[in-house]
């Protein structure tokens, strides 16, 4: 299949860029894959569609506060830095700006000299090593420093951090949110355990990657990029006893769908597993551990909107989002949801 054939129109003004005031108060479009039906619900309704017995799979990755605004030592001129990924030692890769000012040895001030560092090294494809310099705990650091990394399809500031993380987040390490989770309350989350659901939790590290276009004409010559993830015992003991007891395994987000498909048996079973993975899931996959998908709507020509292909059924698929488009959902990180039974 070519990338042009999930390509969709989409106006500028469907692109959510704020979340709404209520989490589960958004839209929430139902798919069933056998016949194409929709029907048009909202997210709190979710409930109606689980079944006891049924297990709910999060991610419960969460974001790295991971954009750095500062200056250079001694000129002042302004820098940012977006942290990628830690290599150790207090290094980490990072996207710097401006790249052409940023060579090895500049020397790098932010929170008027709380975190220093200095750039050590300059990585084929333009990202930098950064040493970073600073006492107690570079994690509190960031916290205090660090802005949001949103989407580059957000233009708006985010009044407040924790709207881009999901209510379950607890391993940090994401650079950005499982935005399928974002839906949640404590409460729903709680309505749905009274129901006999059980929760479940893997950890995928979002990276940047998520975001990069596919360039490819053909998708089969798309590179995925890597992220790391990770199955506990506990988490393979529920899905196990979910899959014998004939109950259904419901991945929210496609980050815990990748999980799952990258680390289940052939049988698809589960055991405690972690990897790095670059799996690809796109029409003609044969899926062995998701039976439902909760899941925003994403960017045209994206590897998610194939991956939902896969699962849907590429006619299905690019109705709904028509649909969607025509009844005005709100789109991509802060918008509307999408459940496929």
């Amino acid at each position: 299949m070519k990338t042009s054939d999930f390509y969709y129109d989409l106006p500028q003004e469907l692109i959510a860029q704020t979340p709404l005031e209520r989490r589960d108060s958004s839209r929430l479009m139902v798919l069933h894959r056998e016949t194409g039906e929709l029907e048009h619900r909202h997210f709190y309704d979710i409930v109606d569609y689980l079944q006891p017995g049924d297990c709910l799979v999060m991610n419960d990755s969460r974001v790295l506060p991971a954009r750095l605004l500062g200056h250079r030592v001694p000129t002042g001129g302004a820098v940012e830095l977006l942290l990628l990924q830690d290599k150790g030692g207090g290094v980490w890769e990072c996207l710097a700006k401006p790249g052409r000012k940023l060579h090895p040895g500049a020397e790098l001030s932010f929170g008027d000299g709380a975190l220093t560092a200095t750039v050590t090294a300059e990585e084929e494809g333009g990202n930098r090593l950064v040493q970073f310099h600073y006492e107690g705990i570079f994690l509190e650091l960031l916290e205090r420093l660090g802005k949001m990394p949103l989407p580059p399809y957000i233009r708006e500031e985010l009044a407040d951090g924790e709207r881009y993380q999901t209510v379950y987040s607890r391993v940090t390490g994401s650079a950005a949110a499982p935005t399928a989770g974002l839906h949640f309350t404590k409460e729903l989350l709680q309505r749905i355990a009274d129901k006999g659901v059980s929760l479940a939790y893997i950890t995928l590290h979002v990276g940047l990657g998520t975001f990069r276009p596919v360039k490819a004409d053909e998708i089969t010559e798309h590179h995925m990029h890597s992220e790391f993830c990770m199955l506990s015992a506990e988490t393979a003991e529920v899905l196990n006893r979910t899959r014998q007891n004939g109950g259904r395994i419901i991945c929210v987000g496609t980050t815990s769908c990748r999980t799952l498909e990258s680390l289940a048996e052939p049988d698809g079973t589960f055991t405690e597993k972690s990897a790095w993975t670059d799996i690809f899931i796109y029409p003609g996959y044969q899926f062995r551990a998701m039976d439902a998908l909760i899941t925003n709507f994403h960017l045209p020509e994206s590897t998610l909107i194939m991956l939902v292909s896969a699962f849907a059924g590429y006619d299905h698929v690019m109705h709904a989002y028509h649909e969607a488009v025509k009844s005005r959902y709100r789109f991509f990180s802060f918008g509307d949801a999408m459940f496929i039974e």
